[in-house]
């Protein structure tokens, strides 16, 4: 896709998964590879593998919390890849999400989901919900994978126009918001 000039979309990939001898890694890994390819998309990885988040929501900001927001507040799109456990997403995604709130605002959403048989439709429609309240446009199309079909290449053309539709709408957002702050 042509970027016509504009500076490239900071887009993060959150790897929504902390399970021990989880594939979101794998998976993340898998889609990052194509999606790094682009020019109009600078790529940054948020695996929430990586945060030492509290079991309970305090009072007052952790580190890692804060760490988590200010990277929410820094992108302008985001790729969310989550797993399908019990027909929704992981607890881990869900409270990760619910650190930030503005920093999510008239921002695109897209989806790569897994699981098995259901692809993970089931977890990204629940995140579809979750996100609206969020103010943010979530994409129609996304990548679903089956973890018992590999190799994962034939999704290649999802990548492609999921990704065509998040650069859209991240720069028609991002001048959006550059003209008239948004309001919620």
């Amino acid at each position: 896709m042509d970027d016509g000039g504009t500076a490239p979309l900071q887009v993060a990939v959150i790897i929504g998964s902390t399970r021990d001898e989880r594939v979101g890694g794998k998976i993340g890994d898998w889609f990052t590879e194509r999606a790094s390819a682009r020019t109009d998309l600078e790529l940054s990885v948020i695996d929430l593998i990586d945060f030492d988040f509290p079991a309970h929501y305090p009072r007052h900001a952790t580190a890692p919390m804060q760490a988590f927001t200010d990277r929410i507040a820094s992108a302008e799109a985001f790729v969310i890849v989550t797993p399908e456990y019990n027909r929704s997403y992981p607890a881990s995604l869900k409270q990760a999400i619910d650190y930030a709130y503005d920093e999510w605002h008239a921002k695109p959403v897209a989806f790569v989901s897994y699981g098995h048989g259901s692809c993970g439709i089931h977890a990204v429609e629940h995140l579809r919900s979750v996100f609206a309240e969020l103010h943010t446009v979530t994409l129609r199309n996304g990548v679903a994978i089956d973890l018992l079909d590999e190799p994962w290449d034939d999704r290649d053309r999802a990548v492609a126009l999921m990704l065509d539709q998040l650069g859209w709408w991240g720069i028609a957002l991002r001048e959006a918001r550059a003209v008239r702050p948004y309001a919620s």
